[in-house]
């Protein structure tokens, strides 16, 4: 059986990378949404690994890098592209559509112009090409604002993002409107709600979907600190179990899932993070961060492990829970009002800003804004068995 070589650009946004597709550059079986669409996609990622390496594919054994992107210029109004994305499961044969990357959000919008999906009149020589992205897994709208050269997108730049070894072009993305729906932040009405939890005890959470649907947990309420390590949770086959039993029920509490069964089958969402006041910590790559640079500590768990950074749209989450009084997040941060916030992640620090709003019949999340960096990596044509899907 014959491979077939399907085209493809292999890209960093963020903290994150992943395997982004045009939509009319597919199979016509994987156009649409079903069965051949994410079995080629397993294939392409190289999923289900039973050895969780993705050797035969272009995963990196890691839910930062077993990610797709598929991309079609859009026909809703004001928007220009839009985009799917499906995170791939590393060890089971499953692709994910519930929810979006908001690292990957950042590289959108330069691949939407590199690839001819933005309308030309659009796009400035010299200076910021505003990008409106329909985020077709959640229902939303996000602007890209991508800095552009001599009529291309400009890449390189001194933007350091905490998590990415080399600096790059600054991308500041705005998720617009980010809660699920009509815009209510908080599935339960309350913005901390007491969760029980078989086999870990009753919680307090703050349970928000802004940017993704998150539940947040207190660190000292875990016997943790909030500055943990990836090789602490991930090597705690334990606490591994704890936090997804607390991803489970909060998932339940929100109405995500009806039985705790059906969370196998929704990995990618909900998020579950644990905050702390802010201390001081030697992040991943070595550098100090110290107290007073930051707001809060918060940690946050993807498809099953410690995030070796921060997820994108769970800084929007953050970022949100913060401009309200009274969530978890706001409380670890020392409580008011604000309109951003900076929090210490694994690999160091990140800044986000979130507007949000009480109208009396409850809070509503207005817009989130952050600031991350897309690169290229290798463009050409990726290689999957001809019978793989």
């Amino acid at each position: 059986m014959t491979q077939i070589r399907i085209p493809a650009t292999y890209m960093r946004g963020g903290t994150s990378k992943g395997v982004f597709f045009r939509l009319d550059d597919l199979p016509e079986a994987a156009r649409v949404p079903g069965p051949a669409r994410d079995a080629l996609l397993l294939r392409v990622i190289g999923s289900p690994d039973p050895y969780q390496k993705q050797i035969d594919g272009m995963g990196g054994a890691t839910s930062s890098t077993s990610k797709t992107v598929i991309l079609s210029k859009s026909e809703r109004p004001g928007h220009d592209v839009d985009y799917l994305f499906g995170q791939v499961s590393i060890d089971t044969p499953f692709v994910d559509w519930s929810g979006n990357c908001g690292n990957l959000s950042a590289a959108v919008g330069p691949f939407a112009i590199a690839s001819g999906l933005v309308d030309p009149e659009r796009l400035p020589r010299d200076g910021i090409a505003e990008v409106r992205i329909w985020q077709a897994n959640i229902g939303k709208t996000i602007v890209g604002h991508v800095p552009m050269r001599d009529g291309e997108v400009q890449e390189t730049g001194d933007f350091a993002l905490d998590g990415v070894t080399f600096p790059a072009a600054e991308v500041a993305v705005d998720f617009m409107d980010p809660a699920d729906g009509e815009g209510a932040m908080f599935p339960t009405g309350s913005v901390v709600d007491e969760l029980e939890v078989p086999g870990v005890g009753t919680l307090r959470a703050t349970l928000i979907d802004a940017g993704i649907p998150t539940v947040f947990v207190e660190a000292e309420a875990l016997g943790y600190i909030g500055t943990e390590k990836q090789e602490t949770i991930n090597g705690d086959p334990e606490a591994l179990v704890r936090l997804e039993a607390i991803r489970t029920q909060g998932a339940l509490r929100m109405g995500l899932i009806t039985r705790p069964e059906e969370a196998a089958q929704r990995q990618h969402t909900p998020k579950v993070a644990f905050v702390a006041p802010p201390s001081d910590y030697v992040a991943s790559s070595g550098k100090t961060v110290a107290a007073d640079e930051i707001d809060l500590l918060v940690r946050a768990m993807s498809m099953g492990k410690l995030h070796h950074a921060m997820m994108g749209t769970a800084a929007v989450a953050i970022a949100s829970a913060a401009a309200v009084p009274g969530t978890l997040v706001n409380l670890a941060a020392g409580g008011g009002e604000r309109t951003s916030v900076c929090f210490g992640h694994p690999s160091g620090t990140l800044r986000v800003g979130a507007e949000a709003s009480n109208s009396g019949c409850g809070w509503t999340a207005l817009k989130a804004t952050m600031s991350r960096s897309a690169r290229v990596l290798m463009e050409g044509w990726v290689r999957v068995p001809k019978d793989s899907f």
